[in-house]
């Protein structure tokens, strides 16, 4: 079982940058899959970013492509999202997730088989 907290949340204005950090607790860190989401006001949950825990292979929503790094300390049990060049479309509340023993790259990007989440962490980017 993994537990998860996000945490790096804030307001931020257009073109800032911002981490995010998620801290996890469990045995099942270092073969969990890893993934941001976010839901933005009246929107559906969606994909922004994923490592991969057999080999940290890392994937991207196109939004974000370019602005946006994933990347995972497993000594620490963290993950770690680096957003850049951020935009009001970015505004979202973004929530940690993982997924143990996944390594399929196309149900990675999906909401599936993601089945421990964190509670959410809010970012604005005002324009």
């Amino acid at each position: 079982q993994v537990q998860l907290v996000e945490s790096g949340g804030g307001l931020v204005q257009a073109g800032g940058s911002l981490r995010l950090s998620c801290a996890a607790s469990g045995r099942t860190f270092s073969s969990s899959s890893m993934a941001w989401f976010r839901q933005g006001p009246g929107k559906e949950r969606e994909f922004v970013a994923g490592i991969r825990w057999s080999d940290s292979s890392t994937y991207y929503a196109n939004s974000v492509k370019g602005r946006f790094t994933i990347s995972r300390d497993n000594a620490k049990n963290m993950v770690y999202l680096q957003m850049n060049s951020l935009n009001p479309e970015d505004t979202a509340v973004y929530y940690c997730a993982a997924a143990e023993w996944v390594r399929n790259s196309v149900v990675l990007t999906t909401i599936r088989p993601y089945n421990y989440w964190g509670q959410g962490t809010q970012v604005t980017v005002s324009s």
